[in-house]
């Protein structure tokens, strides 16, 4: 009853803080276009050490993730020295992917479709940016606005967490004096770096060669086979920078069925997705598995006992909050 009232809250909060919120925009390079994202703290405040850049979902609900990221920031008492920060990725015909109250793509933005932003790719138009690169340049842009910003935190849930996942690999390096870190919630599938995947065996995984694989199970963006030639990075680049990176892991404790609360028609069911697992929470939990199992690295996965899949209940918890404000 508790959870339900405190949700009830968050979201009537969304509302008021998106449109409380500072929205702007700026210039991505090479005359790409421009980004918009919502922010929580005027430019130049020499008081904001840290960022939370929160990634939206599929519906670009970017609004409603700023909404999540600043009550985890409120209720960790961060507010006084964290930046909370919600980009949007502007797409050319909204009809499939809008959320009430999100602005529209103005002349001069840079804009994807609907799937090609999650997937990462190059924006549409004469001059087009990756929407890993235009990640990058946010991050360069608020280290440039706040001077005294040393730590940023990636943070993508649902489909801004498969987005956000894919980009570790290919990611650049932060601007020099700041710590760059990720936070992955609830993806809908994984960026696998090899061709085994977990199989559920008595209450854990073991790492197989899929006994009935699908074509193009492994291929880009389930795995490192076929990469495209706009990412940055060859398949065993991608495989020693995600190694290296900071990632940490969130994951809703009832997005385990196709239950109402899991959201499961919009899952990706693909025969290469299926191979990961039947929902999220146990794709997750495989993909932790095969990280220890075979690349070799330890990192942290907190389950959130109580929610589905929904971004204000998972990020604000106190295991989200653990790891978004570590």
């Amino acid at each position: 009853m508790k959870r339900c009232v405190y949700l009830f809250a968050v979201l009537l909060t969304v509302a008021h803080v998106a449109g409380a919120a500072d929205l702007r925009r700026f210039d991505l390079p090479d005359e790409a276009g421009a980004l918009h994202y919502y922010a929580s703290r005027p430019v130049g405040e020499r008081s904001v050490q840290a960022a939370l850049v929160v990634i939206h979902g599929h519906p670009r609900d970017a609004s409603r993730s700023f909404a999540a990221g600043l009550q985890a920031a409120r209720m960790a008492g961060r507010l006084a020295d964290t930046l909370v920060v919600a980009p949007l990725y502007q797409v050319e015909d909204a009809r499939h992917c809008s959320s009430p109250g999100e602005p529209s793509a103005q002349p001069g933005d840079a804009r994807w479709t609907c799937g090609s932003w999650l997937a990462g790719e190059p924006s549409l138009g004469t001059h087009p940016i990756s929407a890993f690169a235009a990640l990058d340049a946010l991050v360069v842009e608020l280290v440039r606005q706040y001077p005294g910003l040393r730590s940023v935190t990636l943070a993508g849930f649902s489909a801004g967490a498969q987005m956000l996942q894919h980009s570790v690999a290919f990611a650049a390096e932060p601007p020099v004096g700041v710590g760059l870190r990720y936070v992955i919630a609830d993806p809908g599938s994984w960026l696998y770096f090899d061709p085994v995947r977990p199989v559920a065996q008595g209450s854990g995984f073991v790492m197989e060669l899929p006994a009935q694989a699908c074509d193009g199970y492994n291929a880009w963006k389930y795995g490192t086979d076929a990469l495209p030639a706009w990412l940055p990075a060859d398949a065993g680049q991608a495989r020693m920078r995600y190694a290296a990176a900071r990632v940490d892991y969130l994951e809703g404790g009832l997005d385990n069925s196709a239950g109402q609360g899991a959201f499961y028609p919009v899952l990706d069911k693909s025969c290469a997705a299926m191979l990961q697992g039947p929902f999220r929470l146990q794709r997750g939990l495989g993909f932790l598995a095969y990280e220890q199992a075979v690349l070799k690295v330890q990192r942290r996965m907190l389950v959130v006992p109580g929610c589905g899949h929904r971004v204000e209940c998972v990020l604000p918890s106190a295991e989200g909050r653990s790891l978004l404000f570590d």
